[in-house]
């Protein structure tokens, strides 16, 4: 069974739990590297949210739009300039690092050079910074971090990893780097392994899960979409919401309450032709083609890799599940998707 926490909470419990306790405390002060991806800016918005809008730091090395900036603090970093990070931490008084800047699965592959300094150096630098100035680190690893000879079901926290692609590599590192700086120096490193991410607000960054995200927009769009795996290739997903639920969550949890350093989040799968089928419900016209590329590799040693560990769910999942009672998860994902948008 893969607890993340002790005692047993659920994530909504543990959320209001700690938000209770942080009344009577100093806010924390969180930098997010790489915030201007999918989900940096979500995390953002709920940590503002509950701390203050001056409680979060977003950082990237992209110009940010006026609706970025008008939301909050955001500064230009480099991750691979050390000094650079450093100097945001000490000015700024942070406290937290929630660390998103990485190269992603398809786009790393096409420029491994650039992956291995990103993905590598870049979170050395962070975690030394962390070890030096007592911070709290949470990266996020993957489901690319598990290969051929990983288990296919009910995927293990702890198990056989061997990834064949650079990210998967460049997770792997990280996860035990952490873990080695958590128990040779006593850093607090915490990392959970993301499956897919949809959300209607922002596009991916260049994952092998992003046609899930890319179907909505272009089925609203044009009624036609030519996706690039397989129509069956089947993959683990997470909803927006759920996913900033459960970082924001484990970011929360006391040290003393984590069993181990890094975790499987889980929701649900499906494949391409399953969350066609679904939309079809709503845009009855749409056609898709399948035309596997070269992410279909990617997506094939991922494929029915399904996290044993608990589910999770958001506030508003549940209660669409409530009110279309029958529905599949996949049928209330599709809907909350499509009126998003």
């Amino acid at each position: 069974m893969n607890l993340f926490l002790r005692p047993v909470f659920g994530p909504l419990h543990v959320a209001q739990h700690f938000r209770l306790i942080h009344t009577d405390l100093k806010p924390p002060k969180t930098l997010i590297t790489g915030g201007l991806g999918q989900l940096g800016t979500a995390v953002a918005a709920r940590l503002r949210g509950k701390y203050g809008r001056e409680s979060v730091v977003l950082t990237d090395v992209r110009k940010p739009s006026d609706e970025i900036r008008s939301e909050g603090p955001y500064a230009h970093l480099n991750v691979l300039n050390y000094d650079e990070v450093e100097e945001i931490v000490v000015n700024e008084g942070i406290d937290w690092i929630v660390h998103y800047a990485a190269l992603l699965s398809a786009v790393a592959e096409m420029n491994v050079p650039l992956a291995m300094a990103v993905n590598m150096k870049g979170f050395e630098n962070v975690l030394e910074i962390a070890r030096i100035h007592n911070l709290r680190l949470f990266c996020p690893s993957t489901i690319g971090a598990f290969g051929p000879t990983s288990p296919r079901h009910e995927t293990p926290d702890i198990t056989i990893q061997r990834p064949r692609t650079i990210y998967g590599v460049t997770k792997v590192y990280g996860e035990l780097l952490g873990e080695y700086y958590h128990h040779r120096y006593g850093t607090d490193f915490r990392c959970a392994r993301y499956p897919g991410v949809i959300s209607a607000l922002t596009l991916p960054g260049g994952g092998t899960t992003d046609y899930s995200v890319h179907i909505f927009h272009e089925a609203l769009r044009s009624g036609s979409y030519t996706c690039f795996l397989r129509a069956d290739s089947r993959l683990p997903m997470i909803y927006m919401d759920d996913c900033v639920d459960a970082t924001v969550t484990m970011l929360e949890v006391p040290d003393s309450k984590l069993l181990m350093r890094t975790y499987n989040i889980n929701a649900l799968n499906f494949t391409p032709e399953e969350l066609t089928e679904e939309l079809r419900k709503h845009i009855p016209n749409l056609h898709v083609d399948y035309v596997p590329d070269y992410r279909q590799a990617i997506g094939t040693v991922r494929e029915a890799v399904v996290c044993g560990c608990c589910v999770v769910l958001s506030t508003c999942f549940c209660v669409a599940m409530e009110v279309l009672d029958g529905l599949s998860l996949l049928a209330c994902l599709v809907l909350a998707v499509v009126v998003c948008l």
